[in-house]
């Protein structure tokens, strides 16, 4: 990788922030979505294994529907996935003794890809809640998913109403060093 690739990649890894306000009428193209979901794609995972499962919701019906049960879960009736017209759920097999760890690190690629390529994103939790429930489960089934599988988390993908605010300063002992 040369040295400019290096410093884009780092500075969109130090630029990302968590949105919480997104543009509910202007859906991202799915060239976009697409560019997204192949990074979460290539995440690590233990042994090379690909634990994850990838399930990108663009129908408005489905979307609010994870929204109703993600909020129930909450205890709100406000929309938990902050008016994101995108929800893109990842899903890990409990079968590995990796998988959270699996999952944790293709949201953390989503996440980064999306604001790479311009869009906003926020990791949304309760998947597992909202997919160990029996209308989960049904959601699952009927997208043709089998298996133990739990959510990991929800990112809520989409155009942001505001630009996010700076990062706050990094704490003094975040990193020890031993030499």
């Amino acid at each position: 990788m040369d040295k400019n690739n290096m410093n884009e990649t780092l500075n969109v890894l130090e630029t990302r922030r968590s949105v919480r306000g997104f543009d509910p009428e202007r859906m991202p193209s799915d060239e976009l979505i697409e560019q997204v979901v192949r990074a979460g794609e290539y995440a690590p995972t233990g042994r090379g294994m690909q634990s994850p499962r990838i399930v990108v919701v663009t129908n408005k019906a489905v979307r609010d529907k994870l929204s109703q049960l993600n909020a129930e879960v909450m205890g709100v009736e406000s929309d938990p996935f902050y008016g994101a017209p995108v929800i893109i759920l990842v899903l890990a097999d409990r079968s590995r003794p990796t998988y959270i760890y699996d999952g944790s690190l293709v949201m953390g690629n989503l996440m980064n890809a999306a604001h790479a390529v311009g869009l906003g994103s926020c990791w949304i939790h309760r998947a597992h809640e909202v997919f160990d429930s029996v209308e989960g489960k049904l959601l699952l089934a009927s997208w043709g998913i089998e298996g133990d599988y739990e959510g990991i988390g929800h990112v809520a993908l989409g155009y942001a109403l505001k630009e996010p605010a700076e990062a706050k300063p990094r704490k003094d002992d975040y990193t020890i060093w031993v030499k």
